[in-house]
């Protein structure tokens, strides 16, 4: 075989060594090119982002920080009995008015018995007295007619009592001269002590008359007192027993409760054949007609939000195929934290700095939740435009 020229075999291997390394620099050249774009695409984000915030986003607040909310009504006995019947169930869809729960109406209704019988004697006892007012005027009037007869025997005691005094001394004038005997003289003093004796009993019949009429006159005063200035219907003893019927008539009418408001039955607690205690929770109606959404921003954020701007709201539920549109209804009256069953201490020496949120009440269109109905505890994002503030 013939030599290969020196030369050549130079040239050969530099064209084998340099074929590689023009791939390299190829691959280098297009990784940077490859950065290059990138860097140009995230200026071009950032740029665009600017833009939008210069121009549109500084118009808006948002936070996904936000849940709905509603005024639920939670169902409560105000008697204690036994339950007898629960004709709902979770998740059902009750009417304000709907039977909600069954107590047992037996105690009750014996209550009801009862005052209606207290009543009813109240209204006897009233006529009763009213008649006794009749019988005691009568009374008054008798003892003055029996003061009348007093006095008048008074009077006849007193002139039997002067005649006796008369009679007496006449005798005893006549005594000293034998012209009255001593058996008349022992006589005319026997009337004349009988006489003394009858004036001080008439005297004593008229006080005890006088008394006997102040006596009248009292009871007479004192029953009265117990009908003067009222009627049957308005007498206080009356009155009392009509109050105690009056509730024993709505205890009775409390063992049946029914829903306070429309909404969904919620939390249901109580079972047939459980005693309750009045107060004590049996379950919760949710008006899912009527809630609204409490969106928690940063304090930084509100700096001009205002009661009655717009909000676009997006659930997680529906995704981004439907937006909510609501107002601002208000501000809660303080932070989370402020509220906390133990809240933070910011005096101590360990403070940290912690970036607050305050509750916005956000007030959805009825329409709105009708077609798409939302339940309390969903997650929203809310966005408030602020374009209006300054």
């Amino acid at each position: 075989m013939a030599e290969r020229d020196p030369k050549e075999l130079q040239e050969s291997e530099y064209r084998e060594i340099s074929v590689p390394d023009a791939e390299q620099a190829a691959a280098s050249l297009r990784k940077k090119r490859r950065w290059k774009i990138l860097a140009a695409l995230a200026a071009g984000q950032l740029l665009i982002g600017g833009a939008a915030y210069a121009f549109i986003d500084r118009d808006h607040v948002s936070t996904d920080n936000a849940y709905v909310s509603a005024d639920s009504a939670q169902v409560t006995p105000l008697v204690s009995a036994a339950v007898v019947d629960v004709p709902v169930a979770n998740t059902q869809v009750v009417r304000k008015g709907d039977v909600l729960l069954q107590l047992d109406d037996s105690d009750a209704k014996l209550a009801v018995a009862k005052a209606e019988a207290d009543y009813f004697k109240a209204r006897r006892q009233f006529v009763q007295t009213a008649a006794n007012s009749g019988s005691l005027a009568a009374q008054v009037n008798a003892r003055s007619a029996d003061i009348g007869q007093a006095q008048a025997q008074l009077a006849s005691a007193e002139a039997g009592f002067g005649k006796a005094r008369i009679d007496l001394a006449r005798r005893q004038e006549l005594a000293s001269s034998g012209a009255v005997s001593g058996e008349e003289l022992t006589s005319a003093k026997n009337a004349f002590s009988t006489a003394q004796a009858n004036l001080a009993l008439a005297r004593a019949a008229i006080a005890q008359a006088s008394a006997t009429r102040g006596a009248a006159r009292e009871t007479y005063a004192a029953n009265q007192a117990l009908i003067a200035g009222s009627t049957i219907d308005t007498s206080p003893e009356v009155a009392a027993a009509k109050a105690k019927l009056d509730q024993a008539l709505l205890d009775l009418q409390r063992t049946v409760i029914r829903a306070p408001i429309d909404g969904v039955v919620t939390n249901r607690q109580v079972q047939v054949g459980q005693r309750i205690a009045a107060g004590s929770p049996v379950m919760t109606i949710v008006p899912v007609g009527s809630v609204f959404v409490d969106a928690n921003f940063k304090e930084g954020q509100l700096k001009r939000v205002r009661p009655g701007q717009t909000v676009e709201l997006v659930s997680d539920l529906y995704g981004d195929d439907f937006v909510f549109h609501g107002k601002v209804a208000g501000f809660s009256g303080g932070t989370g934290s402020a509220f906390a069953l133990i809240p933070a201490q910011n005096a101590t020496g360990n403070w940290i700095k912690v970036v607050q949120r305050l509750p916005v009440r956000v007030q959805l269109d009825p329409k709105e939740l009708a077609g798409h109905p939302l339940r309390v505890g969903l997650s929203m994002e809310a966005r408030i435009d602020v374009s209006g503030a300054r």
